[in-house]
């Protein structure tokens, strides 16, 4: 596209040679081609209510679904690893209590500032492999509980996939 020599600011002339731009309300592309399904995979039927989720993968009786696309649930294997990290800081309460009660104690106070406390901090990945595809999905996780839960949805998917 070029732009007229008088109004550089102004919105661009189509080019010679282009055809002009469609009228409004009519789309420049070409209709979507429906997905093809990759050789070697059935084609996805309509595989029912969502059993499992994790995170952003569901899991139907005979689908995987992902953001990235379907996959088989049969002969899907799946990976779990865990990334912690321990942070220490210092809680919000001491450090109120810390400004609050400074004017109060000449100071003194202010050694709340030194009460830390750890918090785990971590991001569980869930890896999906079903044939030459893969996914992974990174859950963060804020507590050893959140950890079992996901292990525990893994090995239930684990259990279907192996049927």
């Amino acid at each position: 596209m070029t732009f007229p020599p008088d109004d550089p600011w102004g919105t661009p002339a189509p080019a010679p040679g282009n055809p002009p731009p469609p009228p409004p309300g009519v789309s420049a592309f070409p209709p979507a081609i429906p997905q093809q399904v990759p050789s070697g995979f059935p084609a996805p039927a309509a595989s029912g209510p969502v059993i499992v989720q994790i995170a952003e993968i569901e899991i139907t009786s005979t689908t995987i679904r992902t953001p990235a696309g379907d996959f088989p649930l049969a002969g899907s294997r799946w990976q779990v690893n865990e990334f912690w990290v321990t942070q220490r800081r210092t809680p919000l309460w001491a450090k109120i209590a810390g400004v609050a009660l400074a004017p109060c104690t000449a100071g003194l106070a202010l050694l709340l500032f030194l009460v830390k406390e750890s918090v785990p901090l971590g991001t569980t990945t869930v890896t999906l492999t079903s044939g030459p595809q893969q996914y992974v999905a990174r859950i963060p996780v804020h507590d050893e509980g959140d950890v079992i839960t996901i292990n525990q949805q893994v090995n239930y998917v684990r259990s279907l996939a192996a049927l």
